[in-house]
């Protein structure tokens, strides 16, 4: 406990980070909307961390999109809650993207998302020093605080740009900068005006198909938001198990900087794929955390549509 007051009188508002980045591309980046072969893909996140800690954070996000003549669509939900006093913080934001193609092996994905950010806090679950009577702790007792509002709902928007490239038939390398937040928010409950920070996020990854069975995914993200900088990099592998039951078995290790090593495992079964992954926490917080960090599941599902096949009529010669 005594850790965890020094931490937070240095900490300030920061964006929620995904270890299965990749796993939720609306959330990385606008520009990932439409980005997959088939006609409608949905996604779902969850994420709880500190549970040996704290009361713990528990996130969660839904995600669909989908592709119309050379646009991409998507709507994605975010819901992150912390703590005893409930703090909930909810995002609803619809992204928009349209692919370039600048030549035979290169497109770039420039998008826009536009949304809004919803905040809420129930203050009646906090305890404060002047319910403290001397003798006993009065939890009716006033205390003698005051919040300007219990829920705020604010404008949100964001940029994203992708580039891939289709080095050839082995290589396929994909990057991508996002910035978030961009109407700076305020996320105070009290008169003063504490605004949000900006948030750029950059990633870049390699598909190598190293067999026919084999692919490697190399790929690592920084987050740039105030004074903070979170980098995670890594990997995973994807090894085609069956292909006439069409099981993909994925595997994966991941970095992030000062804060954790991750462990990732999925499995793929045609239209649907999964994924499982444990954050090892090793930084300062270990004390407390005794290397305990984050659970998190993905899962993602795409639906094409059924093209009835063309069918060829030959017509005979009048003489036949």
């Amino acid at each position: 406990m005594i850790l965890l007051l020094q931490l937070g009188a240095q900490l300030r508002a920061q964006d929620i980070h995904w270890t299965q980045f990749n796993n939720n591309p609306i959330f990385q980046n606008p520009a990932g909307v439409g980005n997959f072969k088939e006609d409608l893909r949905l996604t779902a996140n969850y994420r709880t961390q500190w549970r040996s800690v704290t009361i713990p954070f528990q996130t969660s996000a839904l995600a669909a999109d989908t592709k119309w003549k050379k646009w991409g669509f998507g709507l994605n939900y975010f819901h992150d809650q912390v703590g005893d006093g409930k703090f909930q913080t909810n995002e609803v934001q619809l992204s928009v993207c349209h692919p370039v193609v600048l030549n035979q092996n290169q497109t770039l994905r420039p998008a826009l998302q536009i949304g809004f950010n919803q905040r809420q806090l129930n203050s009646n679950a906090f305890y404060f020093d002047s319910q403290y009577n001397g003798y006993i702790f009065d939890p009716n007792a006033p205390t003698n605080e005051y919040f300007q509002t219990a829920s705020m709902t604010k404008p949100m928007l964001g940029l994203g740009l992708i580039h891939q490239f289709s080095i050839n038939k082995q290589y396929f390398l994909q990057s991508g900068l996002g910035l978030f937040n961009l109407t700076r928010p305020n996320q105070s409950f009290f008169n003063d005006n504490t605004q949000r920070d900006i948030r750029l996020n950059f990633f870049s990854q390699l598909r190598y198909q190293y067999s026919k069975s084999l692919v490697l995914e190399p790929s690592f993200q920084i987050n740039f938001q105030g004074p903070y900088k979170t980098m995670t990099i890594g990997s995973t592998g994807e090894y085609l198990f069956s292909r006439r039951d069409q099981i993909t078995l994925i595997a994966g290790f991941w970095w992030r900087t000062n804060d954790a090593l991750c462990l990732q495992f999925g499995m793929a079964k045609g239209p649907l794929s999964t994924g499982i992954s444990y954050d090892f926490n090793y930084s300062s917080l270990v004390p407390a955390s005794r290397a305990r960090g984050a659970f998190e599941l993905s899962l993602r599902y795409v639906f094409t549509k059924f093209n009835p096949p063309q069918l060829q009529y030959r017509i005979c010669p009048d003489f036949i």
